[in-house]
């Protein structure tokens, strides 16, 4: 059931990118010269419910002392939570978690409590939606301590939803039920002053659902493109929904982006197209087979590609809505590429355009960035908002090429550091497409923006390692990439281990830090190094930044990343495959301590940790599919969180605070 629902079992399919492009260890082969770290420097960079019944703090910890309180890091001065299978969030000692928000808990008017046996269609667009994954959170303006969340919903786990649920016959209501599930969520919320609680304000004026049949807008150079018109829409500017919404980011003028990701998945009858350069541009794409596992192309033809062959283009874009303004048309934008989107990392350049960060999840494919023309206007009025609202329409899309620095026989799939003791190098910066000019020859600029994973194919872009969420840092400009995994690295007929990649069979991932050239993030030029080759400290083929492994928690699988107000780099992780759960990892970026590794939560059986968001006095995580195991159902369910025996199991929305309402980690 894992994959099944989440990615539509991307990994049991061939790999969409067969393209020549070389990997690393044959870039480094060419080298004739070691090539020493690009400095960073100085940047002018703008960063912008009830106790669950199953959660508890850990016990003291038996398996690692962490030297004391007092020398660590501020913001990770907390015992690390030791590996563990518990069903529940746990945390460590001296701190509580508290559900904010669940599946199907009520945030508009009108909207009934949830009762599991009486969902309809109408009552799950009133109500918060299923599988919660990025996460932000704002302050609400003019209102004293209320703040406002925004949560992507991934995708749907229609065998843990519905009792009797018949995945060969699904019923009309139970596949309207889950596109009323998918999309976002914005719902205001109270802060307790005392208790640091979060609750949801049903029926606030910026509370909103986004589904899989609102409305949006397409935007940028490809909008109103041949190649994005349907039957439904002829002008090929207005697409119903947004599906597989993972990670996102927020804008400093205060939008938030969000990355449609594995929509593939819902789209059937690839298999029934015969013209050659279609298909290719599908496979490319992971389109493939005929009927879908969620049979919706019985319900709505725009999912069955015979039948509207150009839908599938309108999906797997960045889409950009305005929390603050409930009446806003959430768009896609196109300037910014049709790939894989896990999600989009926005930074200011000191003069004050915008860049985004991006990476397309995929094994073997590439890692993005997209410069705006223009620059950001301050202020909320309607002359500054109004020319904001341009700024991700109007640039250049450039994909990265990866060079390693040191010889190929050192790189040799072992994990092992090669004699300079980093993994580390140079890169550059390929311009896509700006505009309406096409920079990759034989390929028209809305090609580019529509196909963009064969325009990097062309223009002979570094295959990576499923490059997840990017998330520049708000403080150095440093740019971490959270590379989660490639068990086909190495394997036969697949491309070996390279220095940015280092290990064949990769079941863990990684993190990879890049520095612009002058930490200007309009560079061509960057180079990287290697943060953490994850996994068990005790396997020699993990690696720390050199920090001590005997002092460092094990970590598994890095999805997204984010950062507290102390500096520390914060990875939430997908899919641990060191046999224990998946949770929160802080980890020192500086001085002595850079690399130290310290678990700071982990989620119940079956459950992704993703979202995290870390204040000084809260840290949120999204609780992503619990109980999502293999032959568990509604009537047979694997896990019991968060609301206990009998209950049906719900993503839900949690947060750590402090039992003193003290700062986190301090």
């Amino acid at each position: 059931m894992t994959c099944v629902y989440r990615c539509g079992n991307a990994c049991s399919h061939p790999v969409p990118n067969t393209s020549d492009n070389p990997y690393l260890n044959d870039l480094i082969a060419q080298a004739v010269s070691r090539r020493s770290l690009l400095r960073a420097g100085v940047v002018a960079t703008t960063a912008a419910g009830a106790v669950g019944a199953l959660a508890a703090p850990a016990a003291a910890d038996p398996w690692w002392h962490d030297h004391g309180h007092d020398d660590a890091p501020r913001g990770l001065r907390f015992e690390a939570v030791p590996p563990n299978t518990d069903d529940q969030v746990t945390v460590p000692s001296g701190y509580r978690p508290q559900v904010v928000i669940r599946w199907g808990d009520p945030i508009l008017d009108g909207a009934p409590e949830f009762d599991p046996d009486a969902q309809t269609p109408e009552t799950q667009a009133g109500q918060f939606g299923y599988n919660c994954d990025y996460l932000a959170l704002l302050d609400a303006p003019w209102e004293w301590r209320r703040r406002v969340l925004v949560a992507n919903h991934e995708y749907t786990d229609e065998e843990l939803m519905f009792a009797g649920y018949d995945g060969d016959a699904p019923t009309r209501e139970q596949v309207e039920i889950a596109w009323a599930a998918h999309g976002l969520s914005v719902v205001a919320l109270d802060e307790d002053r005392r208790s640091g609680d979060l609750t949801p304000v049903v029926g606030h004026r910026l509370n909103r659902r986004i589904t899989a049949t609102t409305e949006f807008e397409v935007t940028g150079p490809a909008a109103g493109s041949e190649l994005l018109k349907t039957s439904a829409d002829p002008t090929g500017t207005v697409v119903l929904g947004t599906l597989n919404n993972c990670a996102g980011g927020t804008t400093p003028w205060g939008t938030i982006l969000s990355g449609e990701e594995n929509y593939n998945q819902y789209f059937a009858n690839a298999e029934s197209v015969t013209d050659p350069q279609a298909r290719e541009r599908l496979s490319r794409y992971g389109f493939g087979g005929g009927a879908t596992q969620r049979k919706w192309e019985q319900f709505d033809q725009r999912f069955d590609i015979a039948a509207e062959p150009n839908e599938v283009n309108r999906f797997g874009w960045i889409v950009e809505i305005d929390p603050l303004d409930p009446d806003a048309k959430p768009r896609k934008r196109t300037a910014l590429g049709r790939l894989k989107h896990e999600g989009g990392g926005p930074r200011l350049t000191r003069s004050g355009r915008v860049v985004v960060y991006m990476g397309d999840d995929e094994r073997f494919d590439y890692f993005y960035k997209y410069v705006s023309d223009d620059k950001v206007r301050w202020g909320s009025s309607r002359w500054a908002r109004r020319h904001n609202d341009t700024l991700l329409d109007e640039g250049t899309l450039y994909v990265a090429k990866f060079t390693g620095n040191s010889p190929a026989e050192e790189i040799d799939g072992s994990g092992e550091l090669p004699s300079d003791g980093a993994f580390d190098g140079a890169g550059e910066w390929i311009p896509l497409a700006s505009g309406d000019e096409s920079f990759v020859e034989g390929m028209s600029a809305d090609e580019v923006y529509v196909y963009t994973r064969l325009a990097a194919d062309k223009v002979g872009a570094t295959k990576m390692d499923r490059p997840e969420d990017v998330q520049p840092h708000p403080y150095t400009g440093t740019v971490y990439i959270a590379l989660t995994n490639n068990s086909q690295r190495g394997t036969d007929g697949k491309p070996a281990a390279d220095e940015a990649n280092p290990r064949n069979s990769n079941k863990h991932g990684q993190v990879l830090e890049v520095m612009e050239e002058d930490n200007d993030p309009t560079s061509l030029e960057f180079g990287w190094r290697l943060l953490l080759v994850c996994g068990d400290p005790e396997d020699p083929a993990t690696y720390f930044a050199g920090f001590p492994k005997d002092q460092v928690s094990p970590i598994s699988c890095p999805d997204n990343v984010a950062f507290d107000p102390h500096g520390n780099l914060w990875i939430s992780t997908d899919g641990n495959a060191l046999g224990t759960h998946d949770g929160l990892f802080g980890v020192a970026l500086e001085g002595q301590h850079r690399g130290q590794v310290k678990q700071f939560l982990t989620v119940p059986n079956g459950a992704e940790t993703c979202g995290p968001i870390v204040e000084d006095r809260h840290v949120l995580v999204a609780v992503q599919h619990p109980g999502e195991v293999d032959g568990a159902s509604v009537e047979e369910p694997a896990s019991e969180w968060p609301d206990g025996p009998g209950s049906i199991v719900r993503p839900s929305v949690v947060n750590v605070t402090k039992e003193d309402c003290g700062r986190i980690g301090r």
